[in-house]
């Protein structure tokens, strides 16, 4: 639960993503949505209940539990005067990562990300897609077992929209669980296994994918259905 005030923006959400999961969180503006997922990884601190990261307590034990959490956001937050390369370097430091084996596995992540050749340029100096895949790299420098998405792919084209599916598929099927809110419900019903759907700070549904568009003749009937106030 998460209240501000006499506003109450989380209202006793309860879910559970298993290991290796993709796992959709669908909502309105203002449903809860990022509330949920700031509390998740420690920038907003919860007004009741408990928030458990393969077995850590994010108060608790927030070191353990941050550690293994990558995200991420729906803004960028780049620090305008490093070149891409050193966001990511930089970001792995505040895990207590640093030397030869940070600067491999930037490289390596430029590399998968189509941004080697923008390596040495201030963020500043690239696209807005191209904004979005570095911001998916700094989120996985740190080689965490949870990607959080906050609007992975607003604002980009169609064809860098498929690009970033595919990525994301694979490391999923690598093995990384991967937790995603979206506005695009055709990424959610391509992507996720299970989805869950909020309104108002309460979940509404949870099911999973092909369950949840049975309901209905798409997703986007279910979810207009569910969402309406």
């Amino acid at each position: 639960m998460k209240r501000y005030g006499s506003f109450t923006a989380v209202d006793g959400i309860s879910l559970s993503v298993e290991s290796g999961e993709f796992y959709g969180f669908l909502g309105p503006n203002g449903a809860g949505k990022t509330t949920t997922i700031n509390a998740i990884v420690g920038l907003a601190r919860t007004s009741g209940g408990s928030i458990r990261i393969f077995g850590y307590d994010n108060e608790r034990q927030w070191r353990e539990a941050r550690r293994l959490i990558g995200l991420s956001p729906q803004e960028f937050n780049f620090d305008r005067y490093l070149s891409l390369r050193d966001v990511l370097i930089y970001s792995a430091g505040y895990y207590g990562l640093r030397g030869k084996r940070v600067a491999e596995r930037a490289d390596m992540l430029l590399e998968r990300f189509g941004l080697t050749s923008h390596a040495h340029l201030e963020y500043t100096k690239i696209s807005g897609g191209q904004k979005r895949r570095l911001s998916l790299a700094r989120a996985l420098i740190h080689e965490p077992k949870l990607l959080i998405l906050d609007e992975p792919t607003a604002g980009v084209d169609v064809e860098l929209r498929l690009a970033l599916w595919e990525w994301l598929q694979k490391l999923n099927r690598e093995g990384l669980t991967i937790f995603l809110t979206t506005h695009y419900l055709e990424e959610a019903e391509e992507l996720c296994r299970r989805i869950a759907i909020v309104r108002a700070g309460r979940i509404v549904a949870e099911k999973p994918t092909e369950e949840l568009v049975a309901l209905g003749a798409s997703l986007q009937d279910v979810f207009l259905e569910l969402t309406r106030n």
